[in-house]
């Protein structure tokens, strides 16, 4: 086969590859905290029982086997969990997906020391995936920041 021949056929693959990828291109997943709920600990750890709510702004829904979950205050991992649990966000849907998640008391004491003088902003993260058979492993993220700084109104003194 000839040079000109075999990058043609190449080029040729590549092309349908990249066009079948843009097909499986989906928009992300919005994923919110819906609910928190304590649950039976043991020893120096905190249980907690986290409901996110996941919302699927695609027409195809999304069969998942397998949650796992990643919440970090500061830039530090602050509770992580995992569930496998299985269901099916719908197209255009929404669900929602209880995972539990564990806080050690390490975690806990270190997270309340750095916020202790804290009296501006906290930022939060939190990561996840849901997962299926095959590649259709679907990541999640959101973040954003509680602000600590006393309201206006509070500092107000007559």
């Amino acid at each position: 086969m000839n040079v000109r021949r075999a990058l043609a056929v190449v080029f040729a693959c590549l092309t349908v590859f990249a066009g079948g990828c843009a097909t499986l291109q989906s928009d992300p997943l919005q994923v919110t905290v819906a609910g928190i709920d304590p649950l039976q600990g043991e020893g120096m750890e905190l249980r907690l029982m986290v409901k996110l709510r996941v919302q699927n702004p695609n027409d195809a829904p999304i069969d998942y086997r397998g949650v796992a979950l990643t919440m970090d205050v500061q830039g530090k991992t602050l509770a992580s969990g995992v569930s496998d649990s299985s269901g099916t966000v719908p197209g255009f849907g929404e669900a929602v997906i209880a995972v539990p998640v564990s806080i050690s008391a390490f975690r806990m004491a270190r997270q309340a020391l750095a916020l202790k003088d804290n009296t501006g902003k906290i930022a939060y993260e939190m990561k996840g995936k849901l997962s299926s058979s095959g590649f259709a492993t679907k990541r999640f993220s959101a973040n954003g920041e509680f602000d600590l700084s006393p309201s206006p109104a509070a500092t107000t003194t007559e």
